[in-house]
């Protein structure tokens, strides 16, 4: 599904139509923004921690 978005026909009339084009691909290009979908929590190892979060668990859901 992901590829039918990008597998479209695109009609450039005009050779300055066409430079847009190139240069706005090019700009995409060039530095893309990347932003993580979620972060990336370290996993607990310290016992006190984990009793934490645990208890805070607890007295969330009541």
């Amino acid at each position: 599904m992901a590829t039918s978005s990008i597998l479209t026909n695109v009609k450039i009339s005009g050779a300055q139509n066409a430079e847009i084009f190139v240069n706005a691909l090019e700009t995409a290009s060039a530095d893309p923004e990347r932003k993580p979908v979620s972060t990336i929590n370290p996993p607990l190892k310290d016992k006190e921690e984990i009793r934490a979060l645990f208890s805070q668990r607890i007295k969330e859901n009541g």
